[in-house]
């Protein structure tokens, strides 16, 4: 199925309406995924001429993002990686710890960016920054598309060494699903628990009456209910 490609209209827009001379297009990967990080990039492409058949990362086969993204990180004008752990996730809740990755990928950048066009709905960034939020912003923003595309690759590959390193992780294969609740995956946890990469306040633990108590209780009810969207297996 065909995509239009993205474009530069909102980074145009923001020039134009803010005076901002540098934007950072930013996105998250791992934000569904029971095991690892979450992982932020942003991106600052200025106004050029993308890469051939760039879009957002989930609409690219895993081999053409393996390709594309070391092209794209010659290609663009900087860009920076922040990721928050599964203990910050616990500790923090989903939309803290994505704010404390996206900062970090914005401090890892050389220059710091006048405005942030944010993939989604939901501005988790906040003060001080200025945020545009579009969504999809990952298919229709070139600086989106070019994060999404780094920020996949580089968090699949983490996960792939994860499970290389250490043996013990063989089962739950995560250098096929990212950490993700794929079949193998799910089969694994029931058998064997949960590792010490997996984000331990998840819901996922309440239908594991072998492991439920190594269950890490943080969030009130009502927090818990805003946060359940980042349990539901996005990207994978």
């Amino acid at each position: 199925m065909p995509y239009e490609p993205p474009t530069h209209t909102v980074e145009r827009s923001l020039r134009a309406t803010t005076g901002a001379k540098t934007v950072a297009g930013v996105d998250e990967v791992g934000r569904g995924a029971w095991a690892g990080p979450v992982t932020v990039c942003a991106a600052i492409t200025g106004l050029r001429k993308p890469p051939a058949g760039l879009t957002d990362s989930k609409l690219i086969s895993p081999k053409r993002r393996a390709e594309l993204a070391p092209v794209l990180e010659s290609w663009v004008t900087a860009y920076g990686l922040g990721d928050a752990s599964p203990q910050e996730i616990d500790e923090l809740g989903m939309t803290a710890a994505l704010r404390l990755a996206a900062v970090r990928a914005l401090e890892a950048l050389p220059v710091r960016p006048d405005a942030v066009i944010l993939d989604g709905k939901h501005d988790y960034l906040g003060s001080p920054w200025q945020v545009r939020t579009v969504i999809k912003g990952d298919q229709s923003c070139i600086a989106v598309a070019a994060a999404s595309v780094i920020a996949k690759v580089r968090r699949d590959a983490m996960m792939a060494e994860l499970g290389a390193q250490n043996g013990d992780y063989a089962d739950f294969a995560f250098e096929a699903n990212a950490g993700y609740p794929s079949p193998v995956h799910r089969a694994a946890l029931e058998e064997r628990g949960p590792t010490a990469h997996h984000r331990l306040s998840w819901s996922y633990l309440d239908a594991l009456p072998r492991w439920q108590h190594l269950k890490k209780v943080r969030f009130s009810a009502e927090t818990a209910a805003l946060e359940s969207g980042g349990q539901l297996g996005f990207d994978f």
